[in-house]
């Protein structure tokens, strides 16, 4: 029997996730063609379902995304045009073929029951991780299994899902860690330079990717402009706006280790200086990430229960010890445990291997 998933707060799924899931047999069938229908499905299911993508990659037998559910609002409810319409423009061809027609034959004959029971179970699937990561991968291998001509299972498994702490250390160092996978691989040397991650997104000027990124540096106008919690939101002009995100931008180059590196053309010219090797190592200091640590993999960050502060991590081990068996439920003083003394604040919850099922 699977394990149940864990979440960061009871009865519900409202935290930050780092979600994985790998191709079977580790084949490596993501193209340019299957990571570009990769990620319009990601981005398309993720407005419906209402969670926010912070940054992601899809490699060629894999893919990792970082995000956000929001807590569902209390009494949340959408009128059917507008649950239809969310889910018109997530499902795209697939409501154009065929549930159309099916939604037409239920309203000519005034059977509202059922579409008052469907719209009720859209609702339902709205601020789920599981709802989420469930549609992306079903959706994906019908596209591929379609296009590729085959049947049967495209994924290894369940997802993996990793809850972070929704704080600036925990937060930044997984979203760096995510983005530098193409760096990891040896594809690139700047993770700019490949085309689906949400980095470089970002640097081609998408917005949910910009906005993504501002959200894991904190750069965000409630941050800037000092607004209090419960006060009217802040108003930016477009100028404040594009400076506040251009900031973000930097300070997360920072954070992957490439900003001030020198730009050099094809033909080994430079065509701009970098900052000096002391700068540089400055600014990753004021990150609080050394960047060398990102370059290598980090089991923990994948295959663990929780990347966070010692205090997150035992809070939630307090809260969920009925959830071990064995020993640990009753003799396991905390939950946290170092992942390595390079790592200063973050620490992790290992594999719950001994989870009550």
């Amino acid at each position: 029997m699977a394990k149940p998933r864990v979440y960061t707060e009871p009865e519900t799924e409202a935290g930050v996730y780092h979600v994985c899931s790998r191709v079977v047999d580790g084949r490596y069938i993501f193209g340019e063609p299957e990571k570009e229908e990769f990620v319009r499905m990601m981005r398309s299911l993720n407005a419906f379902h209402g969670v926010e993508i912070l940054t992601y990659c899809v490699m060629s037998n894999h893919f990792h995304i970082l995000l956000r559910v929001p807590r569902r609002p209390e009494g949340f409810d959408l009128p059917l045009e507008t649950v239809l319409e969310r889910w018109k423009a997530s499902v795209g061809d697939a409501w154009r073929k065929g549930m159309s027609r099916q939604f037409a034959m239920y309203e000519e004959s005034g059977n509202g029951a059922v579409i008052e029971e469907w719209r009720q179970r859209m609702l339902g699937r709205m601020f789920r991780l599981t709802e989420f990561a469930k549609s992306l991968k079903q959706r994906f291998s019908q596209w591929y299994n379609r296009r590729a001509g085959r049947k049967g299972t495209l994924w290894e498994g369940r997802y993996k899902s990793v809850i972070v702490e929704d704080d600036h250390t925990a937060l930044r160092t997984m979203s760096a860690y995510i983005d530098l996978n193409p760096v990891r691989g040896g594809i690139v040397s700047d993770p700019g330079d490949y085309r689906w991650c949400g980095y470089a997104e970002a640097m081609a000027g998408k917005v949910l990717a910009v906005e993504g990124l501002v959200k894991v540096t904190g750069w965000t106008a409630e941050r800037v402009h000092g607004w209090a919690l419960g006060a009217p939101a802040p108003v930016e002009t477009d100028r404040q706006r594009r400076r506040r995100e251009l900031q973000a931008l930097v300070r997360y180059r920072r954070l992957l280790g490439i900003a001030g590196r020198p730009r050099i053309d094809e033909k080994g010219r430079v065509v701009r200086k970098g900052l000096s090797e002391r700068t540089r190592a400055r600014l990753e200091g004021e990150a609080g990430i050394r960047t060398e640590l990102l370059l290598r993999r980090v089991r923990h960050f994948t295959d663990g229960v929780i990347l966070g502060s010692r205090g997150f991590i035992d809070g939630w081990f307090e809260r969920n010890r009925s959830w071990f068996g064995g020993r640990s439920r009753e003799e396991r003083k905390t939950g946290a445990r170092r992942i390595g003394k390079e790592w200063r604040e973050l620490y992790n919850l290992r594999e719950l291997r001994e989870l009550r099922e």
